[in-house]
């Protein structure tokens, strides 16, 4: 089959579990370094599939792949090639899907309870009967929902943490992380949010973060695999 092609967009938010999972169930993939300067593929449907990775920066800023990526994830949603998105990468899928991204009143950072929405679509995500999990979050923007598209989850602190369109999936929090992948982001937190930790409860420190933390992280793998499992579901094994 063709490879689901994983776009990374800086050097310290590279595709953690979601390549492990891939790995374990034989699905090849390509890792395309947009931080690297590789540029963006021309066709979607070149690949089984598209993943795009978080980063930190906005989709609103002027930089050159940004438009490129749009473009090619419109292609991809044309051509039926599924696509997921994980929080900068969910943000890129809502803008090329018609919905806006905008700072977000409060900064989401650390482990948060993510609930499921009670829709059909929903459940055909995570599965009968799911209704909430404890997720990653590091995000000061956030997505609204894009025309057609139904929202599958929401936080207490963001209320559009997931969106569905057919094989298409959009995420704000974060399912993909390892643990080796949370302390390394914990080395930016102090110049990032140190300042907002005692005043704002949506920040969590770098202690609150890896406290439990690889029994957390296999909480959160298992609800990668739901939602991964029903995304490679509309991958095309052909080819």
């Amino acid at each position: 089959m063709k490879p689901v092609a994983i776009f990374r967009h800086a050097p310290t938010e590279g595709p953690a579990y979601f390549a492990t999972y891939l790995a374990g169930r034989g699905i090849p993939w390509r890792l395309v370094k947009i931080d690297e300067g590789e540029p963006v593929p021309p066709d979607a449907r070149d690949f089984s599939g598209l993943c795009l990775m978080g980063g930190p920066m906005s989709v609103n800023d002027g930089l050159p792949w940004i438009p490129k990526v749009v473009e090619l994830i419109q292609g991809a949603v044309d051509a039926e090639v599924p696509v997921v998105g994980h929080c900068l990468g969910g943000q890129l899928m809502a803008k090329a899907l018609g919905g806006e991204v905008t700072r977000h009143r409060v900064k989401e950072i650390g482990w948060g309870r993510v609930d499921v929405i009670e829709n059909a679509e929903a459940e055909r995500w995570f599965g009968p009967g799911f209704r909430s999990f404890s997720a990653f979050h590091w995000h000061g923007e956030t997505f609204s929902i894009p025309p057609r598209a139904l929202r599958i989850a929401s936080s207490p602190y963001c209320e559009n943490q997931a969106f569905a369109l057919g094989k298409h999936l959009g995420l704000q929090c974060h399912v993909e992380m390892t643990p080796e992948l949370i302390r390394t982001w914990c080395l930016d937190w102090q110049k990032e949010v140190q300042s907002l930790a005692a005043r704002m409860p949506s920040v969590q420190t770098p202690a609150e973060m890896t406290d439990a933390l690889d029994a957390r992280v296999q909480h959160l793998n298992a609800v990668a695999d739901r939602v991964y499992e029903r995304w490679i579901a509309g991958l095309e094994r052909k080819g």
